[in-house]
């Protein structure tokens, strides 16, 4: 196939899953489902059109896979518009931190014990495939900045913020392979200073002052020039400045393009706060900025007050982030289907029964032990964390590091097969699920009326 004949074949593609975006949002596949069976029927076990092997360029992945994960946490932090006193963020940091080290050490045991792998490839594969997946994350996070749901707040919170565990955890597996250093008391005092304590404090401080910074000038020289203007690249100024500047300094890049979003939208916070409440319908639940204007209007059809001004920074960041996300989202995916011919281990579908059955949810459940949060919906977090873009990225970041030989082919293979399963389950299983629990809900709340 030529140049004409891939482009024809990607935009059938696109088209065929916009016309049929209604027909997916009711029935049983996602779209990331669609996406990975279009690879797979592309790759060598069908039609043989496409030979991608993701590990023979990991550096490409690498850097695809960062720019996929940076948009979407940036989008998901924006999204977080609740005071982070809000018990959904209190579940969430739960999630994010002692539910993933439980996570960590469960798959560890596992990895070794039932695949056979070393300690430190074991602590590796378990930092690979514990995170909760930000972008494949969206079929069950927040859905805009009106969503206070406690289920979907939490799973987006860890989403953003259970890099600052496994990733640490990854760089300790890396340095002690790459190294061939014997795990000593110096060597953890500087990973814990150095890889978790300044990656984690430093990625999120930078994120969230460059995020609030940048959010409230501008909307400050949008009001003071009356520019209703689309500002398009606001969302990838600001994803790009924090993911680099965290990375420079060797903080997290991931946790600061999370926090920038996060950072951005207490801007707009603060920025409605400070209207009088006779600006807005409803003086008690005042809106986000974002609703306050159109975004297919602009030009001379209004001058914006600074709340429209901060609507239309934060809508433009929106819409841009969104967009980028769904585009690389759907390539990787794509290309993961296709290596999968090169990635196959059944062994991998024994560690993700392992994995969804037993360690994630005793590790959600021991986790937010001590915070009131109805059985029902501990089950469904402990199901729903949907492995995907960022354990590629992972994987990927292993390579790139100086990783290699057949115990890192087959413990890669291992966590391929593992992410491929998730998105197949989690996407069958995510729409049932919470349309069951959304019935249970007004059920009780019609039962309360009566």
């Amino acid at each position: 196939m030529g140049f004409l004949s891939w482009t024809a074949a990607t935009g059938a593609l696109l088209l065929l899953m916009s016309l049929a975006s209604g027909w997916i949002n009711r029935g049983p596949l996602t779209t990331f489902t669609l996406y990975l069976i279009a690879g797979v029927v592309c790759g060598p076990w069908v039609l043989d059109l496409l030979h991608i092997d993701i590990a023979a360029h990991s550096v490409l992945t690498a850097h695809l896979t960062e720019i996929a994960m940076a948009a979407s946490l940036f989008i998901t932090g924006l999204k977080l518009r609740l005071p982070l006193r809000n018990p959904g963020w209190r579940l969430g940091l739960r999630l994010a931190f002692p539910g993933m080290l439980l996570t960590v050490a469960g798959m560890s045991l596992a990895a070794h014990y039932l695949a056979g792998l070393s300690w430190p490839y074991a602590l590796a594969f378990s930092a690979i495939v514990a995170p909760t997946d930000p972008v494949l994350a969206s079929l069950i996070s927040v859905n805009d900045a009106r969503d206070d749901d406690n289920l979907r707040v939490s799973l987006s919170s860890e989403a953003g913020m259970n890099d600052g565990t496994a990733l640490p955890l990854l760089i300790l597996a890396v340095t002690l392979l790459t190294t061939q250093q014997p795990l000593s008391v110096e060597l953890l005092t500087h990973w814990a200073l150095k890889d978790v304590l300044w990656a984690i404090v430093g990625g999120l401080g930078i994120g969230f002052v460059l995020g609030r910074f940048v959010g409230q000038y501008v909307t400050h020289l949008r009001h003071a020039h009356q520019d209703v203007a689309p500002n398009d690249f606001l969302a990838l100024a600001l994803i790009a400045l924090s993911y680099a500047a965290a990375q420079t300094l060797d903080a997290s890049g991931f946790l600061a393009a999370f926090a920038a979003g996060v950072g951005l939208r207490r801007a707009e916070v603060r920025v409605i706060s400070r209207q009088p409440a006779d600006a807005f319908d409803d003086s008690e639940h005042r809106p986000p900025a974002e609703l306050l204007v159109n975004p297919h209007i602009r030009h001379d059809s209004f001058k914006p007050d600074p709340a429209r001004s901060v609507g239309l920074v934060v809508g433009d960041a929106l819409s841009f982030g969104d967009t980028v996300e769904r585009l690389f989202a759907a390539g990787i995916i794509i290309v993961l289907g296709v290596t999968l011919a090169q990635h196959w281990d059944p062994l991998g579908l024994v560690m993700a029964a392992v994995l969804f059955i037993v360690v994630r949810p005793v590790a959600v459940w021991l986790g937010t032990t001590g915070i009131k949060v109805p059985w029902q919906q501990k089950l469904i977090i402990g199901w729903l964390g949907i492995r995907g873009i960022g354990s590629i990225n992972y994987i990927a970041w292993a390579y790139t590091h100086g990783v290699a030989g057949p115990e890192m082919t087959r413990m890669a293979n291992i966590a391929f097969t593992l992410i491929v399963a998730s998105v197949i389950l989690h996407g069958i299983s995510v729409t049932p699920l919470l349309n069951w629990r959304q019935a249970r809900i007004a059920a009780r709340q019609q039962k309360e009326r009566e």
